[in-house]
Parts: structure tokens; sequence; C-alpha cells
């Protein structure tokens, strides 16, 4: 009997656990940068260093000119890292793969090529029906690195991203409280003989963790709250201070905002959407020229005075409290971020190759296969379809039909 017979015999004897199939050899991806549109977004999805990576592994990639110079990544970077510069916006959606941060916006439409897959943000409330009516279409495949998990349930985009914007709201804080800016005129922090900052963040996930990191590292008095116990505890371990947590409770809620020189909103969201917690009769009560950050407005906000600001417009104020509402907060850091959403994609991107292609990865992995919201013409994810009134289907029934 030959090697291989012995070998196929050896095989024949383990469980078969999944239905799944799987595709033998590594598939050469080409994926597309394209420079973003959106607002003042100057982040990238992957750096020089990953393309270079990915172009020794077989892959080829191309990036839009001037797609990373908001993030300090020169079109010479990439260029020697392999990448091919494409000079339209056409050219890069010639690639069976576009990565990208911003969901696809009116003008990119026109650009897409049946079958294409995307991977990028979805944020579901600032999206309308035909967004995804347009995407069934032409039969795109829609992955939103939002829902994409890990192997053991997390959300690494998120928790990449949530560890920056937590790290990066108090210095947000610090500079509105500022007399600079007409802020209370207090340093963030304490000092000697100065009673110091309070600092109240409602939510106790990533972005309440590092926010609480940076808030005490600088000698503030910080207060969270959060609607399930098990993440405060969570919280206070990840800390390792005895840092005062409490359960949203109307009354405790409501003093501590009144009391508080800076309120960050940071709830995660329920099926989509970040519940309302702070109500505006608690804003009225607070200090003059005390801030409000509100990290859930792209999920709606859980601050009933929230509405999305800009990076260029980031302020406004109601009942005298500052309000900062800016969606893409991480964008501040593009470069930071940048690198750190680049870590995240590599080796998913590398893993997709040695799986067969990004339809393989789907089939193999349920972990990845999360982040699809459409495939083959039709919705995959229930909360879209329920929140569009529109038809969807489970994502292994459409991909069982096309084996």
């Amino acid at each position: 009997m030959t090697g291989f017979g012995e070998l196929a015999q050896q095989t024949a004897l383990y469980p078969q656990e999944a239905l799944a199939p799987v595709k033998v050899g590594q598939q050469s991806l080409l994926i597309g940068l394209p420079k973003e549109v959106s607002l003042q977004e100057n982040r990238i999805a992957l750096t020089p260093e990953a393309v270079a990576i990915l172009v020794r592994n077989g892959h080829q990639v191309v990036v839009e000119k001037g797609a990373g110079e908001g993030a300090q990544f020169p079109d010479h970077e990439y260029s020697e890292a392999g990448a091919q510069i494409a000079y339209s916006p056409q050219e890069v959606y010639t690639s069976d793969l576009i990565l990208k941060i911003e969901p696809l916006v009116e003008q990119e439409f026109t650009h897409l090529k049946n079958g294409q897959k995307i991977i990028s943000a979805l944020n579901l409330p600032t999206r309308e029906r035909s967004y995804f009516e347009f995407l069934n279409e032409k039969h795109i495949t829609g992955i939103s690195y939002e829902y994409i998990e890990d192997k053991v349930g997390g959300l690494p985009v998120i928790r990449s991203l949530s560890e920056i914007v937590g790290s990066t709201v108090m210095l947000i804080a610090a500079e509105y409280l500022s007399s600079a800016n007409n802020g209370r005129g207090i340093i963030m922090g304490g000092i000697t003989g100065v009673p110091p900052t309070k600092v109240v963040v409602i939510g106790a996930g990533t972005v309440a963790e590092y926010a609480a990191r940076t808030a005490l590292a600088l000698g503030a008095e910080i207060k969270i709250f959060d609607q399930h116990i098990y993440r405060l505890q969570r919280l206070k371990y990840a800390i390792g201070q005895n840092i005062y947590t409490s359960i949203i409770e109307t009354d405790t809620l409501a003093e501590a905002i009144q009391r508080a020189d800076v309120v960050i909103g940071a709830l995660r969201p329920n099926d989509g959407y970040s519940p309302s917690i702070v109500t505006e009769e608690m804003v009225s009560r607070m200090k003059p020229n005390s801030v409000i950050i509100d990290v859930s407005i792209d999920q709606g906000g859980c601050i009933e005075t929230s509405r999305i600001t800009t990076h260029k417009d980031p302020t406004y104020r109601v009942h005298d409290v500052i309000h900062y509402c800016v969606p893409n907060i991480a964008s501040r850091v593009a470069h930071t971020a940048s690198m750190a959403l680049s870590n995240v994609f590599l080796p998913m991107l590398l893993r997709a190759g040695n799986t067969g292609g990004i339809e393989q990865m789907m089939y193999a992995n349920r972990w990845f296969s999360k982040g699809v919201y459409c495939h083959g013409g039709m919705l995959t994810n229930p909360i879209i379809a329920k929140k569009f009134n529109m038809r969807h289907k489970d994502l292994s029934l459409l991909l069982a039909a096309r084996m």
C-alpha cells in the first residue's frame, strides 16, 4: 500500500464533526484598498508592512493613490511593499475583495461589480433599506467587521478600536474642560489640595476599561455604571483596583451625573442599538460647562440629548453642557488606529488565502461568518432583515445551495 493509501485509511477513522467542505491549497487573493471618501475618515485597513507580508504570501494588493496619506502612510511605502498603486477608484474596484473602513457611500456604488466581496464597517443605525437592496441586486457578499468574532466569541476589531477610543476620550475631555475651550477651567485629574475631577462612565466594556485606566492614571475620581453585574465584576478584575461601580439605577445615576465634570456614554448596543439611559432632565442638572462624550453615538447614542457631530464641528451645547458626539473617534489618531486594524485583518486574510478564499473561509469558520450580513442576493442577518422588513436566509443554507 502506498503512503497516500495509508494516510487515506487513517483519515477515514476520524469522526467528521462538520459538514463544511474543505478547500485544499492556497488561493491568491486580489485585495483592493480604496481611498476613503466619507467625511474626515483618515484610516486605512492595512499598513505597508501588512501589505508586504500578503504579497510575500502570494496575494495581490491594489491601493488607491493617497489612500494611506491621512494615516501618514505615503504611496511609496505601499509601492515598495509590493502593492500596485491605482490612480482611480475604478481600478481598485476591479479587485475581488474590497477592504475599507467606512460603509459604502452612494458614489462608490457605481464601481461595484457583481459578486464582489466587501469588508467594511456597517454602522447599522445610519443605513437605509436601499443600501441592502442595492447590495443584494449586485449579489455582493457584505461582511461587517463589527460583527466578526474570534474563536472565543470576542469581537477583535471592536475590542481593538475600543481600546483606542477609551484612551482617547479622556484626552478629549481634558481638552474641552479647559478654559481655552470655554470649559469649566479644571485639570483632568487632581493635584494636592484640590478635589479631583469627577468622571462618570456609563457602560463597563472595553471603552470603559481604558477610559478608567487613563482617568485613574491622571488622578480623577471615577464611577462606572452598567446594566449587568458580571461586566462590572470583570472590569474591576481587569483594572485591578477597587473602583466605584454600580448597576444602573435611576436615582443613583442621576445623582452621580449631577455631580460629574465629565460623563462618558459607552454602553454596548442591544440588537444594533444602544439604549438611551441618560435623560434630558439629568443633563439639565449637570454643572455648567461640564462635558458629555457619547461614544455610543454611532449606534444611536445612550444619552437623550446626543446627536451626531463631525471632527470638523465636534461639539454643541444643550443646557450649557458641552456635547462631543463624533462617531469615529479613532480617526483622530489615524496612524495608531490603522495599525490596530491591520493587526486584526492581516492574519484573517492570510487564513482566508490558506483556506481557499473568502467563501471557503465562510464555510470553515463560524466566527468569521458571523460578520456576513448579505450573500448571494439575500440578507443573512435576521436583525437587519427585521429592521427593514426584508427577507433573509440562514447563511449556511445559502452556502450549501452553492455546493
